[in-house]
Formats: structure tokens, C-alpha cells, sequence
């Protein structure tokens, strides 16, 4: 089959049908939500008030934006099988850890944000840096997302990239600004199996016509991947391997500092869990979306690995041939009309929930953290709802100028990476030490994250623009950047710390471990005692899975 021919998809009436369907399904469920907004609390955390089912799919959905499902399919296409690194090590250790040992800090502590935490356990200073940061990292990804959603607007109907940006934005902005947070909730529930019903006819058609899981072994084996393209393991002694990584830095920088830093800090994540209804249930949110995670690269990785050996000439630099378009090209050739527009829903529907993740993190962050905090205090819970919907707004319009730095990088998990690495990888160190060290002061929180930030962009400017340092890949100046950033803070935090005033023991109750907050009242409701609930059981399981899944590929 040849690649050429560009991107057009055909579709016909029918799929517009389902397309149009979904638009409509997403901006009703918006405004059925608005029916429940009476506070800024019910806008950004949903009244607390959501059961562990609906925010633990909502967890795994915010996720599944375009860097999962175009990336992932494309590092499946570039790297093969050790793709699946990302998921088994690189986010369900993290994702369970989140739910027995963060969640009670966050949950417990009743604070709106992942800044808010900063503040209480350091000082202003930290935590107006990070709100800053984390403001401008939510901007720059939901621009990936929009860019990315924005490509197969412009793939199915021919639009130019700056109008298809501008109409994705719009409809994003349109559901957010009107439903807030449980808006954006309920839709990413819905999105969920969107998105599935999109991927699996995809995967399985694909699969079929290269002559099942055996045909496609073979003929991977014959590609310029070859037999390493269908090992998870093999090779990683040294950095002989497709990926140009060494066991370490996927254990250490991916599977430690990468992925505890995303899925334990990044707010877009851990909201979702913040809106359950009680302790029990904000605890099972991450833990529930730790078993969808586990099957999502069979949806995603193999139509990538079906790319590589279907697509000729998938690979090039630039044009409509670049790995991340393994999946638009998948679907323009295989798929017949009616599934195709199933599939097209799918994959707007992963971009929207992604961006909707990061314009909701930001509008949350912008409102409490930075608005609230430094600019205007004391004022009505009218005013901050109206000041949400406002930072909603300016979000998305910045989102729309962030796209077009996206636009610059031809295959956008490198990108997504670097950004990880520079903005989470420094505040998860600064945030563990200073939850397990209770000595560590507020100067030292407020340093350790400054120098580390600092250190990860230099690491990373240094091997892109400067030549100072000279890395196999981009992935690898990730995982590295991210490790240096860890090493950076933890040194600045033991220099500094013996030389400053702790904080009072009493200021640091329910922040820190082992120093229960003794004021909280139990919140359980009936049932959440049961053995099948308990979140040590469940991640304990899920953990178990993932090394299980690892042994048929290793």
C-alpha cells in the first residue's frame, strides 16, 4: 500500500452523522452540568462529589489525549515493543503509588491545588513559583493537544492548520466554560469509550490483514526494526537498542523521576481524583485507572507496529509520512465508511479530553493560586467564578499560540518529554523530599525547585542548541534532564536545609509523613471497608499485572 496520496480521508454522510452526533452529546452533557454550579468549588473540584468509577475513568481519559494515542502509536512505529515501558513501568507503579501513599496528603489536607500543597509545606515564594510554571506547562501541552486535534481537522476536511486550530479551541472552550469541571468530567467518562470504540476496529482490522499477532512478528522482523523491535528488555545493557536507552535510565529516569513526577504532581491528573466524593474514593481513582492502562497498548502500539510494516515510506522527516501520522493513515486505509466516522469521533474526542484536562488544571491554578492569592483577596465566591471562566478564556487563546510551537516538532512525544522533564521532574523531587523529611525548610523548598527547574533547562538547551552535551535521542535527553533535575534538588535541599529555620511542628500536620492531621473526621460510607475496596489490594494487584504482562515480550 503506498503512503502517498496525502492524508484526505473519505468521508461520507454517515460519518459526519456520528461526528456531529458527538459534538452535540458533549455540549449537552456541558450544559447539564452547568444545572449544578452554584460555587467555585462545584466549577473546579465538582462539589467534591463524584464516585471513584466516573473520576477513575475520567483519571485514565485525561490522559489519553493526543501525545497517548498519536504518540504512542508513533514511538510504536519508531521504537517497537519498548514502547510499552511508558505504560508497565513508566505509569501504574506511579499511578498506585499516587492512591495508598500521596492521595491522604492531598485529599486530607482539603487543598484546591498541587501549588496550594507547596505553600502550606514551604513558603509563598514556592508556591507562587510553581503555580507559575505549572501554569505556563498546562498552556504549552494543551497547545499539543490542539495542534494535534487541529491535524486531522485538517486530514478529514482539507481545512487550513489556523482554522482547524481555532474551531478545535472553540469547542473545548465552549463545554469547559459552561460545565467546569464536572463538565469536563462526565465527557471524558463518555470519551473513554469513545476513543475505544475508535482504536479497537483499527487494531483488529489491521491485525487481520497483516495475518494476525504471528504475520505481524514476522513482518516487523523484516523491517528496518528487526527482531530488537519486539523485545521490551533486550539489549538494554547497553544502549544498542531501538530506543538508544540503558536499563538504568528507563528504570531510574523513565519509571522513577519521569513518571512519578507526572502522574504524583501534574494537577491535571490529580483534580480528577480531588472531585471524588470521600477519601476512600479519591484514593481508588488513580488505583481503577491503573487496569484500563494496562490494555491500553494493545490499542495503540500495535496500530503503530501495523503502520511500520503496511505504510511504505512511514518515517520521512517531513510531509504526511512522519510517525505521527501512523494512525490517521491506518484509518484512511482500512477502515470502510461508518466505522471510519466512529474511529474520527474517537480520535477528536482523545484531543478534547486531553486539552479540557490541561485548560481545567490551568483555569484552577490561575484562579486560587496566582488570582486569589497575590492579585485580589477577600473577595465574593461570585467573583473567582466569574475570574474561572475568564482564565478558561485566556487559556485557550494562548493554547491557540503555544499549537504552532508544537507544529515545529516532528514526532510531539519528544516534546512532551523535554516538557516533562523541565517542569514536573523538579517539583515531584521537591515535593517527596520535602514529604518525607520533615527537617527540610521552607527556604530550601523554595531553592531546591528554582535550581532544579534551572538545571533540567540547561541540560536541555545545552545538547539541542549549544552542543555541550551529546545524547543518543531526544527520549534519552528526557530521561536524563529528568534524573539531573531529581539529583539537583535533592543535593540544594541537604546543603541548604541544616542551614535555615524548619518549619513548627504544628505547621506541618497532615503535610508531612507520619504526622497525621488528628482533626480530620472519618468520611467513609457504607461498603468502602470491603476487601475488594481496599487500595492496597487493588494496586497491589495492578502492580503484579504489569511485571506479568512484561514476561511473553521481554
Amino acid at each position: 500500500m503506498d503512503g502517498g496520496g496525502g492524508l484526505r480521508l473519505n468521508m461520507n454522510t454517515l460519518d459526519y452523522l456520528i461526528l456531529a452526533l458527538y459534538f452535540v452529546t458533549v455540549l449537552g452533557v456541558g450544559f447539564a452540568a452547568r444545572r449544578a454550579i452554584r460555587t467555585s468549588v462545584d466549577f473546579f473540584l465538582s462539589g467534591r462529589s463524584l464516585p471513584a468509577w466516573v473520576t477513575g475513568l475520567a483519571f485514565v481519559s485525561a490522559n489519553l489525549g493526543a501525545l497517548e494515542i498519536i504518540g504512542m502509536a508513533a514511538n510504536g512505529a519508531q521504537y517497537g515493543v519498548m514502547t510499552v515501558h511508558y505504560y508497565w513501568i513508566g505509569a501504574v507503579p506511579a499511578m498506585v503509588f499516587l492512591g495508598i501513599v500521596m492521595m491522604p496528603f492531598y485529599y486530607g489536607s482539603r487543598v484546591r491545588s498541587v501549588p496550594e500543597y507547596l505553600r502550606l509545606r514551604f513558603n509563598r515564594p514556592t508556591h507562587l513559583l510553581n503555580a507559575l510554571s505549572f501554569a505556563a506547562a498546562q498552556v504549552l501541552i494543551a497547545g499539543v493537544n490542539l495542534y494535534a486535534l487541529a491535524l486531522v481537522m485538517q486530514a478529514l476536511l482539507g481545512w487550513p492548520l489556523w482554522l482547524a486550530i481555532v474551531v478545535g479551541a472553540a469547542i473545548v472552550l465552549a463545554y469547559i466554560t459552561i460545565g467546569g469541571l464536572s463538565g469536563a468530567i462526565y465527557n471524558e467518562v463518555l470519551q473513554f469509550f469513545v476513543i475505544l470504540a475508535g482504536l479497537i476496529p483499527v487494531t483488529v482490522i489491521g491485525l487481520v490483514k497483516v495475518g494476525g499477532v504471528a504475520g505481524l512478528m514476522d513482518a516487523v522482523k523484516g523491517s528496518k526494526l528487526g527482531e530488537a523491535g519486539l523485545h521490551a528488555w533486550q539489549g538494554t545493557g547497553s544502549t544498542d537498542n531501538p530506543l538508544g536507552a540503558h536499563w538504568l535510565g528507563i528504570v531510574f529516569g523513565l519509571g522513577f523521576v519521569l513518571s512519578f513526577g507526572y502522574w504524583t504532581t501534574n494537577f491535571a491528573e490529580v483534580q480528577r481524583a480531588l472531585s471524588a466524593r470521600n477519601m476512600s474514593a479519591a484514593r481508588r481513582t488513580p488505583i481503577i485507572a491503573a487496569y484500563p492502562k494496562l490494555f491500553i497498548p494493545l490499542v495503540t502500539i500495535i496500530p503503530g507496529l501495523v503502520a511500520l510494516v503496511t505504510v511504505k515510506g512511514l518515517g520521512a522527516e517531513s510531509g504526511s509520512l512522519v510517525y505521527n501520522n501512523a494512525i490517521p493513515l491506518l484509518m484512511r486505509d482500512l477502515l470502510p465508511n461508518g466505522v471510519l466516522g466512529v474511529a474520527v469521533t474517537g480520535l477528536l474526542a482523545s484531543f478534547m479530553a486531553g486539552m479540557a484536562a490541561n485548560v481545567s488544571g490551568f483555569n484552577t491554578v490561575f484562579t486560587y493560586d496566582i488570582w486569589q492569592a497575590y492579585v485580589q483577596r477577600d473577595r465574593s465566591d461570585e467573583y473567582y467564578l466569574r475570574i474561572g471562566r475568564l482564565a478558561t478564556v485566556g487559556g485557550v487563546v494562548v493554547g491557540i499560540g503555544t499549537a504552532f510551537i508544537a507544529a515545529g516538532f516532528s514526532n510531539i512525544m519528544n516534546y512532551i518529554q523535554a516538557l516533562f522533564s523541565l517542569f514536573n521532574a523538579p517539583l515531584f523531587a521537591t515535593f517527596i523530599i520535602g514529604m518525607f523529611w520533615k527537617r527540610m525548610s521552607a527556604v530550601a523548598g523554595f531553592w531546591s525547585l528554582l535550581l532544579g527547574t534551572l538545571a533540567s533547562l540547561v541540560t536541555y538547551l545545552g545538547y539541542k542548541f549549544f552542543g555541550w552535551f551529546d545524547f543518543n535521542s531526544d527520549l534519552e535527553e528526557s530521561f536524563w534532564g529528568a534524573g539531573i533535575a531529581f539529583v539537583t534538588v535533592a543535593v540544594v535541599a541537604a546543603i541548604i536545609t541544616p542551614l535555615t529555620r524548619p518549619k513548627r511542628r504544628d505547621e506541618l500536620e497532615g503535610l508531612v509523613y507520619g504526622m497525621a492531621n488528628t482533626t480530620l473526621a472519618d468520611d467513609s460510607l457504607a461498603g468502602d471497608a470491603a476487601w475488594y475496596r481496599s487500595p492496597v489490594l487493588l494496586g497491589g494487584i495492578a502492580v503484579l499485572l504489569a511485571i506479568l504482562f512484561y514476561l511473553p515480550v521481554f
